[in-house]
């Protein structure tokens, strides 16, 4: 059984990522999926005026609302799958996560910059990436989706 992490947002991106699993699915039926959503934190300052119990709700909603899309195409497709909801800087969280829970791969979607934008703007999934020992693998649009 190869055990596969799809961190899902929401995003293109990250549907495109769930839609690549299944594809490898076809090929492997033994890969087992698990979608993570990663939400980050609310601010120390802002956090005091609420209780534990509803930022602990507040980010279960959101988590679940960004699982949403990726857990509705894997019920479409018939395909078992688990999913989590963390907190957290988020490359640092699907970094972590991965390696404690012994994946055997991150599959992430990503939105196929290089060069200066990749410089100006960056991305969770070339931070994962290049500090991951979990090997990744980047799910970019197709030359007719970019």
């Amino acid at each position: 059984m190869v055990k596969i992490l799809i961190p899902v947002d929401g995003s293109d991106n990250a549907d495109r990522a769930v839609r690549h699993a299944l594809k490898l699915r076809e090929r492997a039926p033994d890969i087992e999926i698990h979608l993570l959503s990663v939400q980050i934190p609310i601010d120390g300052h802002a956090s005091s005026f609420v209780s534990a119990e509803a930022l602990a709700d507040y980010h279960r909603e959101e988590g679940l609302a960004a699982l949403a899309n990726a857990r509705h195409a894997l019920e479409a497709a018939g395909v078992p799958y688990s999913h989590h909801i963390a907190v957290g800087h988020v490359a640092d969280t699907i970094v972590r996560y991965a390696r404690e829970r012994g994946f055997d791969r991150i599959l992430m979607g990503s939105h196929g910059r290089s060069g200066l934008m990749h410089l100006l703007m960056g991305s969770v999934a070339s931070e994962v990436s290049s500090r991951s020992r979990v090997p990744v693998t980047l799910v970019t649009p197709e030359p007719a989706e970019s």
